[in-house]
């Protein structure tokens, strides 16, 4: 495990924390990715996942999964997707 002096960071009104640059360099986190957030002993703790659980149909698992995979398309299958997802948008609105 590395050893790293405690970094603390002030939780903001919508309950979020901004991971420094350094950390997520060190545990190879990027933009898009996964991450399951769970207690333990009382701890949050933060994992960067490449596969969701099986059967999580939760929509922040869905919202997380498809962020994933968009990001590993390639730029074309992105601009059909986006222009796919509008269209849905537009019928909707009708």
């Amino acid at each position: 495990m590395n050893k790293q002096k405690p970094v603390y960071r002030l939780v903001d009104g919508k309950g979020r924390v901004t991971i420094p640059k350094e950390m997520r360099d060190t545990a190879e986190m990027e933009y898009g990715d996964i991450v399951r957030l769970g207690i333990y002993k009382g701890a949050v703790m933060v994992k960067k996942v490449d596969v969701i659980e099986l059967g999580d149909q939760s929509p922040e698992a869905i919202e997380a999964y498809v962020f994933a995979a968009v990001k590993t398309m390639p730029q074309g299958k992105q601009v059909e997707l986006a222009s796919r997802l509008f269209k849905l948008i537009e019928q909707g609105k009708s």
